[in-house]
């Protein structure tokens, strides 16, 4: 007895080999995609520190004007010169942490105030920043360094 020849002729569909070219295009695209995206993330989040210490220095010297010394975050938010993402100590907002520094007038030195923001991740595909942040009292403007917490010696971002 003979087994009938089966045929491919009808037979429909996508082969193995078809379905891993196409998982193949698809690893290759994400493999692009991704640092991209992430690099568009880490942009964005150091725009955001940016303008926000830009507000907050704004703010502070408003605040001093208003009730003679300068606001620590809860201050600042308790008179609505923040968000609420800016009530505690020290807040991680768009992946940056905020720490502020508060002196109070002595008799041989005025009030000031200083704040740093730093990345939550500053390495790896995890990164929520690459630069840290200051302004303060001292500087009209924000500073930015590469490699550590930056502070009033530092260049402004983009310098």
């Amino acid at each position: 007895m003979q087994r009938p020849v089966k045929t491919r002729r009808n037979e429909h569909g996508f082969s193995l080999i078809e379905l891993m070219i196409v998982i193949a295009i698809i690893g290759i695209l994400i493999g692009i995609a991704i640092p991209a995206w992430r690099n568009s993330v880490v942009a964005t989040n150091e725009t955001s520190a940016i303008k926000t210490l830009g507000t907050i220095n704004v703010e502070e010297r408003t605040y001093f004007i208003r009730h003679g010394n300068y606001g620590t975050f809860a201050q600042l938010t308790e008179a609505g010169a923040l968000d609420p993402r800016f009530t505690s100590e020290t807040p991680t907002v768009d992946g940056y942490t905020y720490t502020i520094k508060v002196t109070p007038k002595a008799s041989n030195q005025p009030p000031a105030f200083s704040i740093n923001a730093d990345p939550q991740v500053a390495e790896g595909l995890t990164a929520t920043g690459k630069r840290h942040f200051y302004t303060g009292s001292d500087v009209n403007t924000v500073r930015a360094n590469e490699t550590q917490q930056a502070g009033p010696q530092d260049p402004p971002p983009g310098s």
